[in-house]
């Protein structure tokens, strides 16, 4: 991949599909990420129910759902929005970022998941959503920034992720934000390669 990671297994202006429905914030509040996270080229901060447009494109594109190992989506905008408000509302245990250039676009998404405070780890998924921002290093810095934050603010000891074998672009980058490879693992047909960082180095 050069210098982006697309995608490592994990997920502005509104479109037309707003045509329909009147995207309004839910009444609650929601610990999806507590605090924006500033790097050198983005901002990682909370995600918001407007995201679900851009999320929704991102989700039934047919080469960033292949850099994912999952099918497009095949749901109605009207059944993600809900699905994707229900999300919002009652969120699960991890950290979900929408990734922002420092001019404020939304060009992709970053979790922490699988956390397992016992064990001390988390697993990280990313994607740059929009094909522009690819190969200029906003991955690399999202990546970067939240690791930065994870072993500076939290407990967390290592944190790992699945990449899709074929996918060198993405093994580039990892390995140049301090990830190393630690095996290999088949799931649903595809071949993964696992990587991890670590508090220690």
């Amino acid at each position: 991949m050069g210098e982006e990671p697309e995608h490592a297994n994990s997920r502005g202006s509104h479109s037309r599909l707003e045509g329909t429905l009147a995207l309004r914030e839910p009444s609650f509040t929601g610990n999806v990420a507590s605090t924006t996270l500033v790097g050198k080229k983005v901002k990682l901060r909370p995600k918001r129910l407007q995201d679900a447009v851009t999320d929704y494109g991102w989700r039934t594109d047919t080469e960033l759902c292949h850099l994912d190992a999952a099918p497009p989506m095949k749901n109605s905008f009207e059944e993600f929005l809900s699905d994707y408000t229900e999300q919002l509302r009652h969120p699960v245990p991890g950290l979900r970022f929408a990734i922002e250039t420092q001019d404020g676009k939304h060009i992709g998404n970053l979790s922490l998941f699988n956390c397992d405070d016992g064990k001390k780890k988390a697993e990280l998924g990313i994607m740059i959503g929009d094909k522009a921002y690819w190969d200029q290093g906003y991955g690399k810095d999202a990546v970067t920034t939240v690791i930065d934050y994870v072993f500076t603010q939290t407990t967390w000891q290592n944190v790992f992720l699945k990449t899709l074998d074929w996918n060198i672009r993405a093994h580039k980058c990892f390995e140049r934000c301090g990830f190393i490879s630690k095996g290999t693992l088949h799931y649903n047909g595809c071949d993964f390669i696992i990587m991890e960082i670590s508090r220690q180095g």
